[in-house]
């Protein structure tokens, strides 16, 4: 409920959201007009700096002892002993402010303050939560990692006896219950207090104990199922013998005369482990077929105990839902999201599949004539699973025009000069403490609006590193909320305690800031962006990126920008904290602002000739099967989380088998279950469409919106001012009607549903491959 941890993790793995509000139609009249005249401003001297910070190599100097500080500037955050210490007072001060609470119902005034202090409740426990989870995840330190993580499940214990907490509950229906006190809410309260509400309702707050306590139970063994389930969905496979004369004519010339020379010398079959670069390579170039098929099949088995802990885990969830009075766990996860049921996201992923299917089996039947001239078949063959990468290699992702190589300063050059045509915000690097960073690589930026100043914090630790986890994320270590309203005074006092609760009120007023033009007291946000690009050095020069690496810069910096705009009164809606199925949508659109030649101009200090070339950028022609692919994955992900999966005999690979069978595009292959490696259905349960969902409207806000004039201030404003600043405090389908000026959106109801699927073949935007 307070928390919402599990989706707030979900954020750090992938992407956040937006919507909008306002008069669209005049400016559509203007674009034409303002298209040729949205010039290109030169670099400010911040911008050429950010080219320095991260060009320039690292010289093993230490971050300058500008202060006396701890981590994020915290002056007591210094040691591990003393984030123990912090977590111990805010653990403490928790339970006081959860006390004045539940005793509200003795004073009218309290009542009103309710909402308030249940965000304020959560932000308190947030503020160590997240701030540990950043550190148990980054720090290099093992007593750091050891603390925070102690710290952490801590915290998260109580967070989830405040989830189930009867008198919390009881206490919110008062309020919600109180026809005055509703009426004084802003619409921004009212969507938070209705937060709270539904997630105690998912939390059985209503049964009787002996039911409660199976909704524990069934909760634990979720969790546990899940996590084994996750572990082991990615685990190494056994690896298949391939025999030396199957790999004769291999394309890839060079592997394959290794693998050849390596045959010949042990005089034994090879030992080939699925997803190792050998795998891959005889996938996409071994014109036999039998390696392709051993290979493909060793990769997609499963063991029964794997099979087992899948439908374990579907059916303990299927229960809980049933427990709290819903008829399927699909029902109950999207009841407070964009699609609302599970008969809206089918009518999405319908229309979608319908959509794309045309061109996906135009795109097999050429597959299919390829096979047939390769093998000289008389007849068109069909096409099977490993058939798919060798008569359609992956094609890695490539720039829309010509680019000169792009270091890691100039990309983040291009993101500033971008938010500052876009809303007036610039990225400026800052010196940091030593003790303020958890490395040395660790860099500092500040984020600037050209009229209210700094409005938040990221620091990018983005260069690989010997046990620093890989892959990008973005962590949200802290979000915005107005402070001065919070009547601190009111809360629970224990007589001699003061000491012990000092480390945690100095926590919370050293995040306290307040904002040129704007009324009141607010909590900046500071997220931190993780990523493991190559570092620079004297010999190699300046980070060069590949293209897939600076369209994952542009995205997580997009979840960053959702997080330092959003500027709302409660913490629980603040940012990326709103619906799983809209989160993705600012973070994907960052992504299409690099297919166009201006915005990719901003990454030299002089881009005129990449502003006049014409684009030529070449699409993989089998993207359509693999965008049908992604669809039948959200398919399948709704049929494990409807009521069929309490039905006698439910078994999750003959589910797999007939939906591939029947609505797919390459048969399944018998004996396989690539189900037990679908490790997002345990983090993303019945959401899985989510982000084609999001990619569909981040295409067609960018077709209909940006495409003409991707650098138009007015168009930025209203965007941040009427989308980013709200996060999840109002709803996603009244800003995105107001922004396509598509009142028949409004509802959001199975029709919207169908429309945003109708979209996604009309723009095209192909998900990345699993």
């Amino acid at each position: 409920m307070i928390a919402r941890i599990a989706e707030n993790a979900l954020q750090k793995i992938s992407r956040p959201a937006p919507r909008f509000r306002g008069s669209l139609r005049a400016h559509k009249l203007g674009l034409a007009r303002r298209t040729a005249s949205t010039l290109v401003t030169p670099p400010s001297p911040d911008d050429t700096e950010l080219v320095a910070l991260f060009d320039r190599p690292q010289t093993g100097q230490k971050k300058s002892p500008l202060s006396v500080s701890g981590i994020f500037q915290h002056p007591q955050l210094t040691s591990p002993a003393a984030f123990s210490a912090l977590a111990e007072s805010t653990l403490v001060r928790a339970q006081l402010l959860t006390e004045r609470i539940l005793r509200a119902r003795e004073s009218r005034s309290e009542l009103f303050k309710v909402i308030k202090n249940l965000d304020r409740l959560s932000d308190l426990l947030c503020g160590v939560i997240d701030l540990a989870e950043l550190l148990r995840n980054a720090h290099p330190d093992a007593q750091w990692v050891d603390c925070a993580t102690e710290s952490y499940e801590k915290l998260c214990e109580f967070m989830n006896v405040l989830n189930t907490h009867v008198g919390l509950y009881e206490v919110l229906d008062t309020v919600l219950h109180d026809p005055e006190i509703v009426k004084s809410l802003s619409q921004e309260a009212h969507q938070t207090a209705l937060i709270f509400w539904r997630d105690f309702e998912k939390s059985a707050i209503k049964l009787p104990p002996e039911q409660r306590e199976r909704f524990v139970s069934l909760s634990s063994e979720i969790l546990s199922v899940g996590h084994e389930f996750v572990t082991e969905a990615s685990a190494p496979r056994p690896p298949v013998r391939i025999k030396p004369s199957e790999l004769e004519g291999l394309k890839d010339q060079w592997m394959g005369a290794r693998l050849q020379r390596q045959a010949l010398f042990t005089q034994k079959d090879l030992l080939v482990y699925p997803g190792s670069h050998q795998a891959h390579m005889i996938l996409r170039a071994a014109p036999n077929e039998e390696p392709r098929r051993k290979v493909y099949m060793a990769a997609h088995a499963s063991s029964p105990e794997q099979i087992d802990r899948l439908e374990r885990l579907l059916h303990a969830r299927a229960q809980l839902s049933r427990l709290v009075g819903w008829d399927s766990y699909a029902g109950m996860t999207l009841n407070d999201k964009m699609a609302k049921t599970p008969e809206n996201v089918n009518q999405f992923l319908g229309t979608f599949l319908d959509r794309t299917t045309l061109a996906a089996r135009k795109a097999l039947h050429t597959l299919s004539l390829r096979k047939q001239a390769h093998i000289k078949a008389t007849k068109l063959p069909i096409i099977q699973a490993w058939d798919r990468d060798y008569y359609c290699p992956p094609e890695p992702p490539s720039p829309p025009v010509p680019l000169p190589p792009l270091s890691l300063g100039r990309v983040f050059m291009g993101l500033s000069r971008l938010f500052k045509h876009l809303y007036g915000i610039t990225l400026r690097p800052v010196d940091a403490a030593s003790s303020e960073v958890w490395h040395s690589d660790v860099h500092k930026l500040e984020v600037v609006d050209e009229d209210r100043g700094v409005i938040g914090w990221i620091y990018a630790d983005i260069f690989a590193r010997s046990g620093k986890s890989c892959g990008a994320a973005h962590y949200t270590v802290r979000c915005s909320r107005r402070t001065d309203d919070d009547d601190e005074a009111g809360d629970l006092r224990i007589h001699g305690t003061d000491e012990f609760l000092r480390p945690s009120i100095e926590f919370e007023a050293a995040k306290r800031h307040r904002l040129r033009g704007e009324h009141g007291e607010f909590q900046l946000p500071l997220v931190v962006l993780l990523c493991d690009f190559v570092p620079p050095s004297v010999t190699r020069g300046p980070t060069i990126l590949e293209w897939h690496e600076v369209q994952t810069l542009f995205h997580e910096m997009g979840h960053a920008m959702h997080s330092m705009i959003g500027r709302t009164e409660y913490h629980n809606v603040a940012g990326t904290r709103c619906a799983t199925d809209f989160v993705e949508l600012p973070s994907i659109l960052m992504e299409h602002f690099l297919n166009s030649p201006k915005v990719l101009s901003l990454f030299d200090t002089d881009g005129s000739s990449i502003i006049n070339q014409t684009g030529n950028h070449h699409e993989d022609p089998c993207r359509f099967i693999d965008t049908h692919g992604n669809i039948l994955l959200s398919v399948l992900d709704q049929i494990y989380h409807s009521p069929a999966v309490l039905e006698p005999g439910f078994d999750s690979t003959t589910a797999l088998a007939k939906l591939y069978n029947t609505r797919g595009l390459i048969p399944h292959a018998h004996g396989t279950s690539f189900q037990t490696q679908f490790g997002h259905l345990f983090g993303y349960g019945a959401t899985y469409y989510s982000y084609l969902f999001d990619r569909a409207i981040a295409s067609h806000v960018w077709r209909k919106i940006f495409s003409g004039d991707p650098l138009n201030r007015e168009l930025g404003d209203k965007y941040k001012q009427e989308v980013l600043r709200y996060g999840g405090g109002k709803d996603p389908w009244l800003m995105l009607s107001a922004l396509l000026d598509a009142p028949e959106l409004e509802v959001g109801d199975a029709e919207a549903m169908r429309e945003v699927g109708r979209w996604r073949m009309e723009d095209g935007v192909v998900p990345e491959r699993h």
